[in-house]
């Protein structure tokens, strides 16, 4: 993998119209320096720590201001609990948006963009100079209590999520960082795990995303809590040098997770620039690792240098007092609801529905479950309040009038006598702890009964990730995925059911039928114990999780395994038809250096307005070595009228033939027959296209 250049970061700059830095990466050095040289030693050493939980250190006489950063991807988190609260001047509300995996849902990159951007207006409002996210780790373990954070399985779809968040972001002055670097796809006592994975399944699955961030110009990147075949990823000079800095060409500010390391020599002469929060207690201090000769004053500089150049450069030094503020954009809250509105329009997954939905006019609802008075939402960092929240039973009532009644715990017979049952279920999942696959027992029970009682019952599910829907998933006449919808997704859902809105989301995940069918199944904890990171955690054994599935992660191990998911990625249900027909290739052959265009009719057959997602997967028919069945390589979002087509393109190039080579260290594409792939989903294949790689 080669160091990406700057001529062609400039020209993707150019190309997507993203507002750059305001100065070169080489002039915001020779600031930097300039300032470096008129600190003190103890005052560069302050540098290399946070400040008060959630700072950057300022040096007053030297005009360095403290650098305010905040949770989280799908809003601000508004912190109340600052050691030194004096230090901001709090926002009093913030939008909370549907979570970043219900962005996902939406397979629509244009609005990850204005999602970001709408948060980074926050910031900008409530002086907050670094968003800490956007977090992209890829979907490897259903468990996973922090997976609504991320963006799914497929590091394709994760980078031009990843891509168009950055770019809104970072187009408000709101500096974004990319998190967890690298291989954090636990929770289960994440400070004790041990991420175990080749050269290959790095690159092709676990790299991409961080990439297409950088490539966006991204300012911060945070490292992981885990080990990385051996070494904690905070702290190794492999990580973060050697790979990030090296390989991946990152020159902005790296910052640790909040207390991540444990080697304070390491650290420092591991490319890391500041350890967060600041807190933590080293064995050994910077001060007696220089008076030891084991550091020098020159590694300090080194350190910390990256840290302020990327203040500079970013003009996150120039706010000050009350420059750091803007309340004007307080004014747009109205704007910020509305884009997370359209987020979770366009991210619902109507899983399955027999044609009861959308409810006819008349129809009368009996509503059960758990969130009827709650918004589901992720808890730890991650988590914002919001404001003018709706909750399930309020949009109901809006929607429906006195055709909705609400029970708590409803009889056989209440089941039994309704027109159709509406049962609401899902899961709290939250930072530093694994849940499991399977729904709460109360939970499971309800949906039991209700589709044992009524066959006209609609499963609503509001989760961060897959849950276990085995037992009742062919007995329910519909099921709608909500992910955690925001402050205002419920009305989005009422919507759907009375047919206002037409779904169109699609999984950016596999929803297996039992965990035992998943890739991560070997990490799963002992029956029962999934314990929150903070017990004990200091008395629990190192572990490791070997990457045995290696490229074969979500979709990708179910199809080369031949292994039917209850769901597969892409998957989603819309209330009219689509018709993908005249595919086209531009060429029957393609060699390096080469691409080809793809195209495809896309017509609405149905009744209703809809839109439509397109997938392109790639296929190589005799491979050297082992390859998935299909890889995502595009993917378009169209909205059609009933009776209205439109030709929807595609661009290939030789590089998305290619794997990753363990043996040459670069990518490789083996000469022969692949196969063009066009469909809905990863299992709905429409058509497929011979293509030779030269």
């Amino acid at each position: 993998m080669k160091k990406i250049a700057l001529s062609t970061l400039l020209l993707f700059f150019a190309v997507s119209g993203f507002a750059q830095p305001r100065m070169s990466v080489v002039e915001a050095a020779r600031q930097a320096d300039s300032l470096l040289s008129k600190m003190t030693l103890d005052e560069k050493i302050s540098m290399t720590r946070g400040y008060s939980r959630f700072f950057f250190n300022g040096i007053e006489r030297l005009g360095i201001p403290y650098i305010y950063l905040s949770d989280a991807s799908q809003g601000v988190n508004m912190r109340h609990n600052l050691p030194d609260p004096t230090m901001v001047r709090q926002l009093e509300k913030s939008t909370a948006f549907p979570c970043p995996i219900m962005l996902a849902a939406t397979f629509n990159p244009a609005l990850a963009y204005d999602y970001a951007r709408s948060i980074g207006e926050e910031c900008r409002a409530g002086g907050v100079e670094v968003l800490l996210g956007p977090g992209l780790n890829i979907y490897r373990n259903s468990q996973c209590g922090r997976n609504f954070e991320y963006f799914g399985e497929d590091p394709f779809l994760t980078s031009h999520i990843t891509e168009n968040y950055v770019q809104g972001m970072q187009s408000t002055g709101t500096a974004a960082c990319l998190k967890h670097f690298l291989a954090n796809n636990t929770e289960f006592y994440r400070r004790r795990s041990n991420s175990i994975l080749d050269e290959r399944t790095m690159r092709e699955i676990y790299l991409p995303g961080f990439e297409a961030g950088i490539a966006a110009g991204v300012a911060c990147v945070m490292t992981s809590y885990n080990r990385i075949n051996g070494e904690w990823a905070g702290q190794s000079k492999e990580v973060i040098t050697d790979l990030l800095r090296g390989e991946l060409g990152f020159d902005g500010l790296v910052m640790t997770d909040w207390n991540s390391v444990y080697d304070m020599q390491k650290l420092i002469l591991s490319g890391q620039n500041v350890e967060m929060p600041g807190s933590w207690k080293e064995d050994i201090t910077a001060q007696e690792l220089l008076s030891q000769g084991k550091i020098t004053e020159a590694d300090i500089d080194a350190m910390i240098r990256p840290l302020i150049a990327t203040c500079i450069r970013f003009g996150l030094y120039d706010r000050k007092g009350d420059e750091k503020y803007k309340p004007e954009l307080l004014a747009k809250l109205p704007e910020h609801e509305a884009a997370a509105y359209r987020t979770s329009s366009e991210g619902i997954v109507l899983l399955r529905n027999d044609g009861l939905l959308p409810l006819k006019p008349g129809t009368k609802i009996l509503a059960a479950g758990q969130f009827l008075d709650e918004i589901p939402r992720g808890a730890g960092s991650a988590a914002v309040k919001g404001y003018n929240n709706v909750t399930l039973r309020q949009a109901l009532e809006e929607q429906f009038g006195d055709r909705v009644t609400f029970a708590e715990k409803p009889t056989k017979e209440q089941f039994a006598a309704a027109d159709v049952v509406l049962v609401s279920v899902g899961t709290l999942d939250a930072e530093s702890i694994e849940r499991p696959f399977a729904l709460p027992s109360s939970a499971e029970k309800l949906v039991q009964q209700a589709v044992g009682a009524n066959p006209r019952t609609v499963v609503l599910v509001n989760s961060g990730s897959g849950i276990r829907m085995t037992g009742w998933a062919d007995k329910a006449a519909a099921i709608l995925y909500g992910w955690y919808p925001g402050q205002n997704g419920f009305r989005a859902i009422a919507k759907v059911l009375a047919g206002e809105l037409n779904p169109s989301g699609k999984l950016p995940i596999t929803i297996e039928k039992e965990f035992a069918d998943s890739p991560a199944k070997g990490t799963i904890p002992p029956d029962g114990q999934f314990y929150n990171e903070c017990r004990n955690e200091r008395l629990i054994q190192l572990y490791d999780i070997p990457y045995t599935e290696g490229v074969l992660v979500g979709y990708r191990w179910y199809d080369t395994k031949g292994i039917e998911p209850l769901f597969p990625f892409g998957h989603g249900l819309s209330y009219t038809t689509f018709e993908l027909s005249k595919p086209r290739l531009s060429a029957k052959a393609i060699a390096d250096g080469e691409k080809v265009k793809i195209s495809v009719r896309l017509s609405n057959t149905g009744t209703l307005p809809g839109a439509e997602v397109v997938q392109l997967y790639v296929s190589e028919k005799n491979p050297a070595v082992i390859r998935p069945v299909k890889e995502l390589k595009g993917f378009r979002k169209t909205e059609l009228a009933p009776g209205a087509s439109q030709v929807v393109e595609f661009e290939i190039a030789y590089r998305d033939l290619a794997y990753w080579c363990d043996l040459t260290h670069t990518w490789r594409v083996n000469p022969g027959d692949f196969e063009i792939l066009l469909g809905t989903s990863s299992a709905d294949i429409r058509h497929t296209l011979p293509l030779i790689a030269k």
